[in-house]
């Protein structure tokens, strides 16, 4: 008998443990549902979860909003587009004379928060009923004790 890892001793050992596997998997799972509520008012999940995080820094920079949403600079720009084409994202004018130019969410954001209040409302419950109250509860209690700042680099 070999002692020999075979491409299937891996295979079967992944499938059986990988956290990453597992974590996508739910990640995919739950942003449908966000995306299924928020598709009536053009906007998917991952943008809408980034026009509240404009709103919550209240102006700031493409690279401040990349590290506070812990996101590759390609992916952000990508998701900032629609916002931006949308005008539900303006550029501020820097009076600082460099390059930095903040991000605020627009009159026509903010009023798309509020309009599109009800389907993250639903899309949540729906999470939650898919996920019962110990997912919900492993889920932020495991969010919010990951010490992300030490993560990026």
């Amino acid at each position: 008998m070999s002692t020999e890892t075979t491409d299937a001793d891996v295979v079967g050992e992944i499938t059986r443990n990988c956290l990453l596997t597992r974590a996508r998997r739910i990640s995919r799972i739950v942003t449908n549902l966000y995306d299924q509520e928020l598709r009536p008012y053009g906007i998917n999940a991952p943008q809408f979860s980034l026009l509240v995080l404009i709103a919550r820094l209240g102006g700031a920079s493409r690279a401040e909003i990349g590290r506070a949403n812990y996101q590759e600079r390609s992916t952000l720009t990508r998701n900032l587009a629609l916002l931006l084409t949308e005008g539900w994202v303006e550029e501020m004018l820097s009076d600082q004379g460099g390059r930095s130019r903040p991000l605020v969410l627009s009159q026509a954001g903010r009023a798309l928060l509020v309009s599109a209040a009800p389907a993250w409302r639903a899309a949540q419950m729906k999470a939650k009923q898919l996920l019962g109250e110990e997912g919900v509860t492993a889920i932020v209690g495991v969010a919010d004790s990951i010490p992300l700042d030490e993560l990026v680099e």
